[in-house]
């Protein structure tokens, strides 16, 4: 199932982020995590791409086994930095042999190797360039793109994000996934921003449940999300007792996603971090509301 026809259902829905294993050592184990999570049955899972599409196979083969065995709708994530022509056609070809439906189309982190190499040489620069080659593709797939709620961080001002934000939706984006926010607030004003200036696509906030102190520098300079202080204080009290800080960032996350539900948002997408227990946690404490 295409996630475009899950999110014009209308009604409130929790959808999950795994990642593949980085090597074959780790396969299994992961492989158990995303299906302890797709046993949820949860509207649709996304799995991510490794920096330089280095676990790009097991991105298709987690994909694969989910939607097989648990009927769950999967989306692919593929990003673009640095990879060839041939080697994202190749790519899009085996997601369609997969009969994989929906793509995350995203630039990707630009490895260090290659943060001082001329990029004008590069077949893809950006995730338009990758969208464009999706679309060229023909193969009928539901793109989905991400945003960012504050700012991208290569971004000079939010007004020059959104309008490259628009230019990727222009360019055949049937939905976008936000990055992690800690703020409903800032979703809130970006969504009104973005509706400004033209975007009406549905947008899927993306909330991830800090559970353990260390998360919390790794998320600033991954996202460089605004922590606001009632967060703060959470980690500043519980940080320092893991079961604590685990039940206290449940709780912060699904206050988050309620507070999304009341104010007209339906699909709420969480980065579960391959964490079946989190995910149950969630889920089951929106139960009610979600109906599963």
């Amino acid at each position: 199932m295409k996630i475009i026809d899950l999110l014009n259902q209308n009604k409130p829905s929790l959808s999950f982020e795994v990642f593949p294993p980085k090597n074959e050592t780790s396969f299994e184990s992961v492989k158990t995590a995303t299906e302890e999570i797709a046993k949820l049955h949860p509207a649709f899972m996304s799995v991510t791409y490794g920096a330089g599409g280095g676990t790009s196979q097991y991105t298709l083969d987690i994909a694969k086994n989910i939607k097989s065995l648990y009927g769950v709708p999967t989306l692919a994530h593929l990003t673009c930095v640095s990879s060839t022509r041939d080697t994202v056609k190749q790519k899009i070809n085996e997601i369609k042999s997969a009969d994989i439906q929906n793509i995350m189309a995203l630039r990707g982190d630009i490895p260090d190797s290659l943060k001082d190499s001329d990029r004008t040489t590069w077949d893809y620069k950006y995730a338009i360039d990758l969208i464009y080659e999706l679309k060229s593709a023909n193969q009928n797939f539901c793109i989905g793109a991400a945003c960012y709620p504050e700012i991208h961080p290569e971004s000079a001002t939010q007004k020059d994000d959104i309008k490259r934000l628009k230019e990727k939706v222009d360019a055949g984006v049937d939905f976008l996934t936000t990055q992690m926010f800690f703020d409903n607030n800032l979703l809130y004003n970006f969504l009104y921003k973005i509706r400004e200036a033209g975007i009406t696509l549905p947008v899927i906030p993306g909330v991830m449940p800090i559970t353990n102190a260390n998360q919390v520098e790794r998320s600033i300079k991954l996202s460089g999300s605004f922590m606001p202080q009632r967060f703060k204080s959470l980690v500043d009290k519980f940080g320092y007792n893991p079961d604590a800080m685990k039940q206290a960032g449940i709780a912060y996350a699904t206050d988050q996603i309620i507070d999304l539900y009341a104010n007209g948002i339906t699909n709420v997408h969480v980065y579960s971090m391959n964490k079946p227990d989190v995910a149950a946690k969630i889920q089951d404490n929106l139960s009610d509301i979600i109906k599963k």
